[in-house]
C-alpha cells in the first residue's frame, strides 16, 4: 500500500514513524499542482494539508482510495468528486484547540500590553540611553474586568472563553450558524457584540457566510479601545477595511494569523502609519510541537480505521 504526504512540511519535522508503518510510504516537502499526478500515481492513501485534490485529480488516479487531510478543514479536497469516486477523506479534528485558544489569549495580552513595541524600546538600545526608569510612550491595559466577545462558540471558542473567564473577563458571544445550543456565555445578535465589547476574537469557519463578516461598517461599531483577532480563517475579516481602522485610530489594535491569500503578497496591513496596532503570524496559530504530534496520531489513526475495513 502506497502512502503519499503532499506536503511534509507542515508537520514540521516531527516524527512520523506511526503514519510510515502502514506502508510504502513517500514524503514531499512541497508539492506543487503539476507535480500532484505524477507523485501520487500509484498511491492508495495521500496525505495533504494545503495541497489542492480537485475533481479532476481524483478522477485521474485510480488506486486512490483513502485522503487524509492534515488538518480539520476539508476545503482543499473536492469532496463531490471523491464520493463519486469512491474515496473516503477523513481529516483531523481537536489537535490544535489548546494551542489556537492560547495564541488568542497571547495575542490580546500582547496587543493590550504593548509587549512588541517595549521589546523593540529595550533592544533598539533607547532604553540604554534613556533619562528616566519608566517609559509610558504607549499606555497599557489589563485585560481583566473586560468584555470578551467570541465570535463562533465551538472547540476553540469554548477554550477561550474558558480562559477568558480565567482572567477576570466576561464573556459573550455570537454564533455565526444560528443554532442555539446550551451555552454558559450571553449570546448576542453581532451588532451588540461587537459595540459592547472591548477584546473581539474570531473562531468560526469560513463559509457564505462569515465571508467579509467584518467590514468597514461592523468595525465602525467596535470601540475605538477595542482590538480585534482572527485566528479562524482568512477572509472572515475584511483586511483593507481593517488597515482603515487601524489607520484612523477606529481600534486599539488587531492580531492576525490567517490571511486572504497565503502567503500574504501586497498589502496596506503592511504600511499601516502605527505598525505597533498590528500582531500578525504566519498562519501559525496552530502549530505548537504538543499539537502537531496529536495531528500525526490522528492521520495514523485514520490510516488504521481504514486498514481494518478493508
Amino acid at each position: 500500500m502506497k502512502i503519499v504526504f503532499l506536503d511534509e512540511y507542515s508537520v514540521c519535522g516531527r516524527d512520523l514513524t506511526e503514519v510510515k508503518r502502514f506502508g510504502d510510504y513517500i514524503g514531499y516537502e512541497m508539492t506543487s499542482a503539476e507535480q500532484v499526478l505524477e507523485r501520487c500515481a500509484e498511491a492508495e492513501i495521500i496525505i495533504s494539508n494545503k495541497v489542492v485534490l480537485d475533481a479532476a485529480t481524483i478522477a485521474a488516479l485510480p488506486n486512490l482510495r483513502l485522503i487524509c487531510v492534515a488538518a480539520t478543514g476539508m476545503n482543499n479536497v473536492d469532496l463531490n468528486a471523491a464520493a463519486q469516486h469512491g474515496v473516503e477523506v477523513r481529516n483531523a479534528v481537536g489537535y490544535s484547540t489548546y494551542a489556537v485558544a492560547e495564541t488568542t489569549i497571547c495575542s490580546a495580552l500582547s496587543l493590550l500590553r504593548e509587549v512588541t513595541y517595549y521589546d523593540n524600546f529595550f533592544k533598539s538600545g533607547e532604553y540604554s540611553k534613556a533619562e528616566r526608569i519608566f517609559n509610558f510612550d504607549r499606555p497599557t491595559a489589563q485585560i481583566r474586568g473586560k468584555r470578551w466577545g467570541i465570535i463562533g462558540m465551538g472547540n476553540i471558542g469554548r477554550e477561550v472563553a474558558r480562559l477568558a473567564e480565567a482572567f477576570g473577563c466576561e464573556v459573550a458571544y455570537y454564533s455565526t450558524s444560528g443554532v442555539s445550543r446550551d451555552e454558559k456565555y450571553n449570546k448576542l445578535e453581532l451588532n451588540d457584540l461587537l459595540s459592547s465589547s472591548d477584546i473581539v476574537s474570531i473562531h468560526c469557519p469560513l463559509n457564505e457566510r462569515t465571508h467579509n463578516l467584518i467590514d468597514t461598517q461592523e468595525l465602525a461599531m467596535m470601540k475605538k479601545s477595542a482590538i480585534l483577532i482572527n485566528v479562524a480563517r482568512g477572509g472572515i475579516v475584511n483586511e483593507v477595511a481593517l488597515a482603515e481602522a487601524l489607520d484612523n485610530g477606529n481600534l486599539r489594535g488587531a492580531a492576525l494569523d490567517v490571511f486572504t491569500s497565503e502567503p500574504l503578497r501586497e498589502s496596506p496591513l503592511y504600511n499601516l502609519r502605527d505598525p505597533y496596532r498590528l500582531l500578525a503570524s504566519p498562519h501559525n496559530a496552530w502549530s505548537s510541537v504538543e499539537a502537531i504530534d496529536r495531528l500525526i496520531a490522528c492521520i495514523a489513526k485514520n490510516i488504521e480505521e481504514y486498514v481494518n475495513r478493508r
